[in-house]
């Protein structure tokens, strides 16, 4: 079974607080199903999650830091807000998104570095 970095990081506290998964969806308010989807990856992490786990382990500022990185190196889906995006953002951002799943790892480099160079605010 392949963990994300939060399913990864929510085992290892289930283990050192001897805890089983279903102790955890109960805390979460969530099913076992759903709690397994979220650490596999097949759903994202919902933000109200964060506070309940940092609360019941009483994690110190850095546990909280390792927390909120793998639950950022953890997000299959990303929501893009196109309100107050021009005409010219909207079609850069509709074409990126098709463009996603074939794009290559020199190509992803390449985006990269011109939105680092650019600041990443075009605004």
């Amino acid at each position: 079974m392949a963990y994300t970095k939060f399913g990864e990081y929510m085992r290892i506290l289930r283990i050192k607080h001897h805890e089983v998964m279903g102790d955890i969806a109960k805390l979460l308010g969530v099913t076992l199903p759903f709690l397994s989807a979220v650490e596999n990856g097949r759903k994202n992490v919902p933000s109200e999650w964060v506070d309940k786990i940092v609360e019941h382990y009483s994690l110190k500022e850095e546990e909280v830091s390792e927390l909120l990185e793998a639950i950022e190196q953890s997000k299959t889906q990303m929501k893009l807000d196109l309100k107050s995006a021009s005409i010219f953002q909207r079609t850069a951002a509709l074409q990126f998104a098709r463009s996603f799943e074939d794009m290559d790892e020199e190509t992803a480099k390449k985006i990269m570095q011109l939105l680092e160079n650019s600041g990443g605010n075009s605004n």
